[in-house]
C-alpha cells in the first residue's frame, strides 16, 4: 500500500479503522520520520515519544472493543509551541521560558486529543509567535523543505515544515496576524484562519481584540475541513461565537457550489509593497480558473486608508507588552519582541482604546466594502518564500517589522475584521532553478467557512493545486 507518510489524514485514519495500520505503526513511523527530517527543516522544538507510544496503544485497545467513528481517529498532530500540553516543554521560542514545562492541557489540546489524535511533540514558533519568520534562539530555524535557504513562514513555521516534509499529515496552528496562512503559503499547504469565535479559546485563553485563532495546517483541504470539525464550536465562557454551521464542514467540500461573486484584489491593503509577479500570475490563472468554473470574477476595492492599519501596529505591540516578562529577564528577549513591547509601552490607556475602536471601524469598513462578494482573491504573500534571515533586522527592530508587513500586505486584514481566510497552494515558480510554492488566498463573509472550503476543494478537485508556471 502508499507509504504512510504519503496519506492525508483523512485517508490514514480510513486505513487504521479499516485494520490496514495500527495507531501503533503509525506512531513509530511518524517519530521516526520526525528524528530523521525534522531537525534539518527546523519542525520540532521537542519530540514526545513515550506520551505518543502510550496513546497509541491505549487508542488501539479502544479499537479492539469497538469502532472508531473520529476522521482523524490515530492520526499523528504535533501542537504549536505556543499552547500548553501537561507535563510538557512550553518555551514558546524563548530564552525567558528555557525549562518551562507546562501544567496543563490547552482546550485545543484536549479536543484535539479527544478527536483522537496523537501528539507527537511541539512544533517549532518564533519568540511568542510574533515575527512572520521561525528563527528563535531555542532551536534551528523552520526551513520550507521546497528550499531549505528559504524560511517556512512564521508563526507556525514547524507546524508547516512537519506537514510539508510528510512527517504528520496535519498540525496543530494558530494566526494572529496570518501565522497559519504565511506558512502554508510558503510550504505549499493549505491554511484556514476561521471565522472570530468559530474556535473557542477557552479555558486558559482569552480573546483580547480578537485577532487570533487555532486552527491546523494540511496537505489538502479535507484534512482542513476534518481538523476544523474537530475544533469547532462554541464552550463556556465564550465572548465571541460564531452560529453553527449547517452541517459538518467536511460535507461542505462534497456540496455543489453555486455561482459565486469572486472579487480580485491584488493591490497591497496595509502596506506599500511591490508584488512578486509570480504572485499576481498565481492570482490572475485562480480568478481564470474559477471564471471557468462557472463563477463571475471581476475586481474588487481596496477597503481602507494605509494610514489606518496604524491600529494593528498599536493592538500589536501593546500584545506585547502585556507578555508576563521579570524585569530582570527582559534582556533575553529577542530585539524585535524589546522593540515591540516598547512600542506597546508607550501607548497611554486613551490610545488604546482609540486604536481599539479604529480596528472595528477598519472591520466594519472591510464587511462593508467586501460584502457584495462571495469570495475575495488576493496573493497570499507579495513574495515567493523568504529565505532564512531575509526579513529579520535584529539591528533595527523597526525596520524588520516593516519588512513583515511589505511581505504580508493582506493576511492580517482578516484577522482585524474577523473574516474567515484560506491559503491554498494552487502554483508554483521557478526561482534560482527550484520549484517554488506560490500561495493564493481567499476570504469569504463571517461564518462562510462551508463556502470557503466548498470553494476551496472545487478548486482542488479540477486539479489545480501546485501549477508549474
Amino acid at each position: 500500500m502508499t507509504m504512510i507518510h504519503e496519506l492525508s489524514a483523512e485517508a490514514l485514519a480510513d486505513a487504521i479503522r479499516a485494520g490496514e495500520l495500527t495507531v501503533l505503526e503509525v506512531t513509530e513511523h511518524t517519530l521516526r520520520r520526525a528524528e530523521e527530517l525534522g531537525p534539518e527543516i527546523g519542525a520540532f522544538v521537542t519530540l514526545s515519544a513515550d506520551r505518543a507510544l502510550d496513546q497509541a496503544r491505549k487508542l488501539d485497545a479502544r479499537l479492539s472493543v469497538g469502532p472508531a467513528r473520529s476522521p482523524l481517529f490515530g492520526v499523528p498532530c504535533p501542537i504549536k509551541d505556543l499552547n500548553a500540553v501537561a507535563q510538557v516543554g512550553m518555551e514558546c521560542g524563548s530564552a525567558v521560558l528555557a525549562g518551562n514545562v507546562a501544567t496543563y492541557d490547552d482546550g485545543v489540546v484536549t479536543w484535539l486529543a479527544e478527536a483522537g489524535t496523537v501528539m507527537v511533540g511541539k512544533t517549532n514558533t518564533p519568540e511568542f509567535g510574533f515575527p512572520c519568520y521561525t528563527e528563535p534562539d531555542n532551536a534551528p530555524a523552520a526551513r520550507t523543505p521546497w528550499d531549505l535557504t528559504r524560511s517556512a513562514g512564521g508563526s507556525s513555521g514547524g507546524a508547516a515544515a512537519a506537514v510539508a516534509a510528510k512527517i504528520v499529515p496535519i498540525a496543530h496552528a494558530s494566526d494572529g496576524g496570518g501565522s497559519i496562512r504565511i506558512p502554508a503559503a510558503s510550504c505549499g499547504l493549505v491554511g484556514l484562519k476561521p471565522s472570530r469565535g468559530r474556535i473557542s479559546p477557552t479555558p486558559y485563553g482569552f480573546p483580547g481584540p480578537g485577532l487570533a485563532s487555532n486552527g491546523v495546517l494540511t496537505r489538502t483541504v479535507r484534512d482542513t475541513a476534518i481538523g476544523l470539525d474537530a475544533l469547532a464550536g462554541a464552550r463556556v465562557g465564550d465572548i465571541h461565537a460564531v452560529p453553527p454551521a449547517a452541517t459538518a464542514f467536511r460535507a461542505a467540500c462534497d456540496a455543489a457550489v453555486g455561482r459565486l461573486r469572486v472579487g480580485v484584489l491584488t493591490q497591497p491593503v496595509i502596506a506599500e509593497a511591490e508584488v512578486h509577479p509570480a504572485c499576481l500570475r498565481a492570482v490572475a490563472k485562480t480568478a481564470d480558473s474559477l471564471a471557468g468554473l462557472g463563477h463571475i470574477v471581476e475586481y474588487a476595492p481596496v477597503p481602507m486608508r494605509l494610514e489606518e492599519w496604524d491600529a494593528f501596529a498599536a493592538l500589536w505591540s501593546v500584545g506585547a507588552a502585556t507578555l508576563p516578562i521579570p524585569p530582570d529577564s527582559e534582556h533575553l528577549l529577542r530585539p524585535l519582541t524589546r522593540w515591540l513591547r516598547e512600542q506597546g509601552n508607550s501607548y497611554s490607556g486613551r490610545a488604546y482604546a482609540e486604536a481599539l475602536i479604529a480596528s472595528q471601524r477598519i472591520a466594519q469598513q472591510i464587511a462593508v466594502a467586501w460584502n457584495p462578494y462571495d469570495i475575495i482573491l488576493t496573493p497570499t504573500l507579495a513574495q515567493p518564500p523568504a529565505k532564512v534571515g531575509g526579513l529579520r533586522d535584529d539591528l533595527d527592530p523597526a525596520a524588520d517589522f516593516a519588512a513583515q508587513t511589505r511581505f504580508t500586505p493582506w493576511t492580517s486584514v482578516y484577522n482585524v475584521s474577523g473574516l474567515p481566510a484560506i491559503s491554498l497552494p494552487l502554483h508554483s515558480t521557478r526561482i534560482d532553478e527550484v520549484e517554488l510554492p506560490i500561495g493564493v488566498m481567499l476570504g469569504a463573509r463571517f461564518g462562510a467557512e462551508a463556502l470557503l472550503l466548498s470553494v476551496s476543494a472545487q478548486l482542488e478537485d479540477a486539479g489545480l493545486n501546485r501549477l508549474g508556471e
